[in-house]
């Protein structure tokens, strides 16, 4: 776990990490949320609509936002203050993603940082972009 305190982040620091994401995780999620959509727990409907099997849950895939944050930029003195997303293709089980976050804004007087996310499939793809706008908790 990562320790950045507020005056070490700067413009431009990047971390990542990748994770595969798996039918337990699936599962997990399911009995979390009771999120029951087809295309997300039917194989058969979500290939007859067109994908090429269960879609991983939107919301599966940008938790792994708050691992970034919370684990890797800033880590364990990070407080998030809000996360926007956009996702640009289907997730599947097997899928192994990066995860990517780049600080692109300090804000001193109330020590805040804004990291742009970008997370990419084991093909390079772009599966989800965001900002995840984050406080970091007093040095000391």
């Amino acid at each position: 776990m990562n320790d950045y305190k507020f005056s070490e982040l700067e413009i431009g620091l990047k971390e990542s990490f990748s994770k595969e994401i798996t039918s337990e995780m699936m599962d997990m999620f399911y009995k979390i949320t009771g999120d029951c959509n087809p295309l997300h727990c039917n194989e058969d409907f979500s290939i007859e609509k067109g994908f090429r099997g269960r879609v991983v849950y939107g919301m599966l895939t940008s938790s792994l936002i708050s691992t970034l944050g919370g684990v890797y930029l800033p880590g364990k003195n990070c407080l998030i203050q809000g996360v926007e997303t956009k996702y640009s293709r289907p997730v599947y089980i097997g899928d192994v993603l990066n995860v990517m976050g780049e600080v692109v804004e300090k804000h001193d007087s109330v020590k805040q940082a804004t990291i742009k996310v970008i997370i990419r499939n084991q093909d390079n793809k772009v599966v989800c972009k965001g900002k995840l706008r984050v406080g970091v908790l007093d040095e000391g």
